[in-house]
């Protein structure tokens, strides 16, 4: 690094890039962690590590920003065709950043919003189990559902997903049980078992009630903001939101999970 470029980095952008630095290696660190642990207890191996590469080529983008904020590491060469080739990488690393925060954004978002009312049925979405048993944050969507049930009764709530386990049970069929155990009775359950993504359990669902009436949408709170927008993509137009509590010490990977598909949907037009 040169005289020059050090004495552009003042005391304040030191302070942001070791911010920046910590949050970068923070995200990366739960990113793996999460992810690996994942790969190892479920059914869809592929998806997931295709995810997790993804997710690994995103915190990177984040990482080089956070090093050229704190160092100016693309600026650091003397020469101007190696000036030239610096500020190119540093704007493209900026137009990265800047798109990943502004979907991380939109997520984080999305997963604040409430307009849950009573409706005559709510669809609870299911999520990959691992070793055959329920995610914590499967859990937390399960108790969301029976609270809400519990304040509307007559409600009917439409368990989602298929992708069974080892011993054969669907994500719908394991959260059933879970519910039934808790004491919810079997009239107020119906299953949709069919469907291995998102995309698939609303159109499968919107084939068992109008999609015209207004419905419940119960998901962890970092989904619901893809979630919403693929149940109006199948036909529902009157989505009524409830986000569950996720666990916060796995929300960034969450959240960098949903930003890999909005991502995706914004090159292919294609939701999933």
């Amino acid at each position: 690094m040169t005289k020059n470029e050090t004495k552009t980095i003042g005391p304040a952008r030191r302070i942001l890039g070791d911010l920046a630095l910590a949050l970068a290696a923070a995200l990366t660190a739960d990113v793996t962690v999460i992810m690996l642990r994942r790969i190892a207890s479920v059914v869809l191996k592929t998806d997931y590590q295709n995810i997790f590469r993804h997710e690994l080529i995103l915190c990177a983008v984040l990482l080089l920003a956070a090093l050229d904020l704190r160092f100016g590491v693309f600026t650091a060469r003397k020469g101007i065709l190696l000036k030239g080739i610096g500020w190119a990488l540093r704007c493209a690393i900026l137009l990265g950043t800047a798109l990943i925060l502004f979907f991380c954004g939109k997520v984080a978002a999305g997963s604040l919003i409430d307009t849950a009312q009573p409706a005559q049925h709510a669809i609870v979405l299911g999520m990959a189990l691992q070793n055959g048993q329920p995610t914590d944050d499967l859990l937390s969507r399960l108790n969301t559902a029976q609270r809400y049930l519990a304040q509307n009764p007559d409600t009917t709530l439409i368990l989602t997903g298929g992708n069974a386990g080892e011993d054969g049970r669907t994500e719908a069929a394991v959260m059933r049980d879970l519910l039934l155990v808790q004491g919810v009775s079997e009239e107020s359950l119906r299953l949709e078992d069919r469907a291995s993504t998102t995309k698939e359990n609303f159109r499968n669902t919107a084939q068992m009630l109008d999609p015209s009436a207004p419905v419940v949408l119960i998901s962890s709170n970092y989904h619901m903001d893809r979630a919403v927008r693929t149940a109006e993509s199948a036909g529902f137009t009157q989505v009524l939101r409830l986000p569950a509590p996720s666990d916060p010490l796995s929300f960034g990977a969450n959240m960098m999970w949903e930003v890999i598909l909005d991502l995706n949907e914004l090159k292919t037009g294609v939701l999933t």
